[in-house]
């Protein structure tokens, strides 16, 4: 067996330059398990910190991500205290005037917003050069709806709170981002008169994400009503009230879950990941129908879910619009096929942390691939494909499908590989590990 992989951790010169991503020409075997889900693990978060009463988190993410909104939230005010994946949040008596780093995090940026409102003082937001052309109007202007003084449309941005918000009704158009209606959901217990939220637009892209938020509310013993039929009505109302203080566990990350389980699917492995929760709102979850609709064998015993590889991965036609998220992952899988696919229903992917729809056009078909761009998605043949360069733009799952390339493509070279540490830090040595067959059954 041919591994090939001088890297062994995330160190800052890898953050700067190429690193060749291993290949592989013998079939994948291992277990790999993976850290908390991010978008459990902020919400939680952000919900501790408007409780009653102080809460513990267990099975946290400790990422990029992560950590910019722990550090955020105790600017405001929150106690947030504790090591790894166990945290301790006391809610502040009174959230309080801040600087609120958001990175290239969507959840900082777009969560806090609503929660700045509540403080009592300036709270000033800003991020990294790229996070200056993510969306932020959509969620900004519905604010100032609700009574809040925000001075700009994007970042750097600043709220004026004062220390409380009116609430009520907002008429809004979330098709770029579910991340808009979450992020207003999150902290309207709080608004004096609650809140209810009318989306207006083109369907509503990621609603797992929204289903996510609703159920993590409710367990705070906060009155949702959400729609029943989401493709034909789609307004949230969120009951004025104390939200409670929940001990949160926290579930795999089930997105990070995907290049590992891609690895299986092209090498004709086997990949088990234990804790895979037997119902979740977590979009990743959908893996298993796509790699099963591509030919790979799928199953979850015991609590552990194993992707056992084909002989030939199957081209695929879906819309993803539910689960963008995964379409870095499915496109790489897409280019390695031995058929045709069609990616539809992502337009909305052009206002991710980069325009994932044109990074991922350039970068296969600066392999040798044959990608073209439509109107809300990407059509992929497969051709043989040649080593080179792989840019990430600064986004994390652009440079994991980099890494699932490499697996089958000698001599791909993933720049800036430390943009995994968005949500998962410990990419490459996790990476590594399971290339070294660490876990698997003998």
């Amino acid at each position: 067996m041919t591994i090939r992989s001088p890297i062994r951790a995330i160190s800052e010169d890898v953050r700067v330059s190429l690193w060749p991503a291993p290949y592989i020409d013998q079939p994948v075997h291992a277990t790999v398990t993976l850290p908390g889900s991010k978008s459990i693990t902020n919400r939680a978060l952000i919900l501790a910190a408007l409780a009653d009463r102080p809460s513990t988190i267990t099975g946290a993410l400790r990422s990029r991500d992560t950590n910019l909104m722990i550090a955020a939230l105790q600017a405001m005010g929150a106690g947030i205290d504790g090591d790894a994946e166990t945290l301790t949040v006391t809610p502040a008596a009174a959230l309080t005037a801040a600087r609120v780093d958001c990175g290239l995090a969507g959840t900082v940026m777009r969560f806090l917003p609503s929660v700045a409102a509540l403080a009592a003082g300036e709270v000033a937001f800003f991020g990294d050069e790229q996070a200056s052309v993510r969306p932020l109007t959509t969620i900004l202007d519905a604010l100032r709806q609700l009574g809040a003084k925000i001075d700009g449309d994007a970042l750097p941005f600043t709220v004026h709170g004062g220390g409380s918000l009116h609430g009520g009704q907002v008429r809004i158009d979330a098709s770029g981002s579910s991340q808009f209606v979450s992020g207003l959901l999150l902290s309207a217990a709080r608004f004096t008169e609650g809140l209810t939220v009318h989306h207006e637009g083109a369907p509503l892209p990621s609603m797992p994400h929204i289903e996510m938020t609703v159920q993590m509310l409710q367990q705070a013993d906060v009155q949702v009503t959400a729609p029943t039929d989401p493709r034909r009505e789609q307004v949230w109302t969120v009951a004025p009230g104390t939200i409670h203080a929940v001990d949160w566990e926290v579930e795999p990350d089930l997105s990070n879950a995907t290049p590992f389980l891609a690895a299986a699917a092209i090498t004709g492995g086997e990949v088990t990941i234990p804790h895979w929760p037997q119902l979740t709102t977590q979009p990743g979850d959908v893996i298993r129908e796509i790699l099963v609709r591509m030919g790979a064998e799928v199953r979850r015993a015991h609590g552990k879910l194993t992707v056992r590889g084909p002989e030939r991965l199957a081209g695929i036609d879906i819309d993803l619009h539910d689960v963008g998220e995964l379409t870095p992952t499915v496109a790489a899988l897409a280019a390695l096929a031995d058929s045709p696919s069609q990616l539809r229903g992502i337009a909305h992917l052009r206002g991710h942390e980069t325009d994932r729809l044109a990074a991922l056009t350039t970068e296969l078909n600066r392999l040798g691939g044959k990608v073209t761009e439509t109107e809300d998605g990407l059509y992929i043949v497969p051709t043989p494909l040649q080593g080179g360069p792989w840019h990430s733009y600064a986004d994390h799952r652009m440079a994991t499908a980099g890494a699932i390339l490499g697996l089958r493509v000698p001599g791909v070279q993933i720049e800036d590989i430390g943009t995994t540490a968005k949500t998962l830090p410990d990419f490459v040595s996790l990476w590594d590990a399971m290339l070294s067959g660490e876990g698997a059954e003998s």
